[in-house]
């Protein structure tokens, strides 16, 4: 972290010089590690018409906050993080076994989801008010050791799509032709599934339960409206989700309103931007 505190330093900001605000300070490197692990997997998001799904993931991980709590665990997102698998893991054996289409199947889970949450945060007439920092998040509480794990993630998420791009974006494209090739369709959408639950879980404490879907949506949206190519599909999602954060951040600071809606905004004006030139 000291070369962190030392490349910051040289930036002409109150909050960067030495000894001072290291709140701010993990926050911008939360958002350095955040975003670019949201616009990659927003790419496959929007790719395979799963954004439904990510947001029932959202409710699956305020639940698992809910039993985790029940439960007086110390940390109750790493019962979020085991319940939001176990959903990922459920919604997508479902989701193959059966005949209904798969936002019939995102429906259902989201609403036993949201119930399940609700129902175990007010038993015995418990107040739901704690959680209600998890619908807006607070990117500002972020620790250190938190950003080396989602920084770790972001490498597996990065070794991941380098090894097995083609076959997740066949399965998502022709599942059929995907199974006739050889691709193990099933045990691709579910590691897909899984890495969204996982950076979903951990982050929805700092980005906020109400806005999270919208960067699992809005930088690959953005990024369809003028990419011509697969590159640059992935690299103009990647870009518009690191630019928006760091402006979206700047802006709850100097300012004052929640950073997962600033983010959320400056993506919806990229989007904007990018859909009055996607003819040019």
């Amino acid at each position: 972290m000291e070369l962190w505190y030392g490349l910051l330093s040289l930036l002409p900001f109150d909050w960067a010089q030495p000894g001072q605000m290291y709140f701010m300070k993990h926050a911008l490197l939360a958002v350095l590690v955040i975003t670019p692990l949201f616009g990659i997997l927003s790419t496959m998001v929007v790719h395979s018409r799963m954004s439904f799904f990510s947001d029932a993931l959202g409710h699956s991980a305020f639940t698992g906050m809910a039993i985790g709590a029940l439960c007086g665990f110390n940390q109750p997102t790493w019962a979020a993080v085991i319940f939001a698998i176990v959903f990922a893991l459920l919604f997508n054996l479902v989701r193959r076994r059966t005949a209904l289409a798969s936002d019939t199947v995102i429906g259902v889970f989201s609403s036993t989801a949201v119930a399940l949450g609700i129902f175990l945060s007010t038993l015995n007439g418990r107040s739901f008010t704690k959680f209600n920092s998890l619908l807006i998040g607070d990117v500002l509480s972020v620790d250190p050791a938190m950003i080396g794990l989602l920084a770790l993630i972001l490498l597996a998420v990065a070794v991941l799509w380098a090894v097995s791009f083609n076959q997740l974006m066949l399965s998502a494209v022709h599942p059929a032709l995907a199974d006739s090739r050889g691709v193990k369709v099933f045990w691709q959408e579910t590691v897909f599934s899984v890495a969204i639950a996982v950076v979903v879980t951990l982050s929805m404490t700092w980005v906020g339960l109400l806005v999270i879907n919208s960067l699992l949506v809005l930088p690959a949206a953005a990024a369809r409206n003028v990419a011509k190519n697969m590159w640059q599909y992935h690299l103009f999602s990647l870009v518009g989700a690191v630019i928006a954060g760091i402006a979206g951040l700047m802006t709850s600071y100097y300012l004052g309103p929640s950073a997962g809606a600033s983010i959320t905004l400056y993506l919806a004006l990229w989007f904007a931007l990018t859909f009055l030139l996607r003819k040019k």
